[in-house]
Formats: C-alpha cells, sequence, structure tokens
C-alpha cells in the first residue's frame, strides 16, 4: 500500500532518513552521474514529503519556507524512484508540495530550479520559466516561478 508522508526534519525517524538519503544518491548522484555534495545543511530546515510501497522511498522532495533557499517559498530534490516511473507519482507529489505550501505558508508564490527537461512538467502546474538559465552539477537548469 502506497504511504504518503509529511515530516518535519527532527520528526523524521533514522530509518526514514537513510532511505530518503539513499533514493537521493540513487538518482541524483549514481543515475545523473554529478557529484556533489547533496547534504548540504538545509535538510534541517525543510519539510519533507515522500511516498513509501513497502518500506521504500518511491517518490520524494523537500518544501521550504521564505527567505531559505529564495525570497519565496520553494521545493526541490523532487524525485521519483527509477523502478517507479510511470506511475504519475511525480504529479501526486508536486500536487501535495504545492498544497503543502499554500496550507502551511499561507502563499501560492513558489521559485524552483528546474532540470531543463522537465520544464514542460512544471508549466502542467503553473510554474513559468524565467530568462535565468545555468548548469547546475553540469546539467541545464531554469528557474521557474508560480505566483
Amino acid at each position: 500500500m502506497l504511504l504518503w508522508k509529511i515530516k518535519a526534519f527532527e520528526e523524521i525517524t533514522r530509518d526514514e532518513l537513510y532511505a530518503i538519503l539513499k533514493v537521493r544518491q540513487e538518482v541524483f548522484i549514481v543515475e545523473q552521474e554529478t557529484y556533489y555534495l547533496d547534504t548540504d545543511d538545509t535538510d534541517q530546515k525543510a519539510l519533507h514529503i515522500w511516498a513509501e510501497l513497502d518500506g521504500k522511498v518511491v517518490a520524494y522532495c523537500r518544501v521550504f519556507d521564505k527567505g531559505v533557499k529564495y525570497d519565496e517559498t520553494s521545493i526541490g530534490r523532487v524525485l521519483t524512484h527509477p523502478e517507479y516511473r510511470g506511475l504519475k507519482l511525480g504529479r501526486t507529489l508536486i500536487a501535495y508540495a504545492i498544497t503543502c505550501i499554500e496550507t502551511r505558508y499561507k502563499t501560492s508564490s513558489i521559485r524552483i530550479s528546474a532540470q531543463d527537461y522537465l520544464i514542460k512538467f512544471y508549466g502542467d502546474f503553473g510554474f513559468i520559466a524565467t530568462d535565468n538559465k545555468y548548469l547546475e552539477d553540469n546539467l541545464p537548469h531554469t528557474e521557474m516561478y508560480r505566483i
């Protein structure tokens, strides 16, 4: 059974944190062949949203209040486990993240750093691409915002 969770850093159990960091490494470092320090000293300031299936993290993102990553709230480290792609978990995840921001932070103003191949995906949720394009960990990114 698919189980969705939303927790602040201090609420996450040791086993949950291990599973989250493991899938982030599997996707962002191994699969995408990038080398960077994934634990960036902001996990402690984030709300973590993820789906578990049979004890495995299958979708994940983190959400930040205003002033942590950008002047606006933000969503980052968005992923779906490779074995579970095609199930539209990413769409459900982003919908939960937006609802979480609107409910907890009382705003719909969100800024993200999107990998370029996901611009249309985020556009489906009302995000608009800016002219701020850049390489992050050798991957093309575009800053996007949602009002």
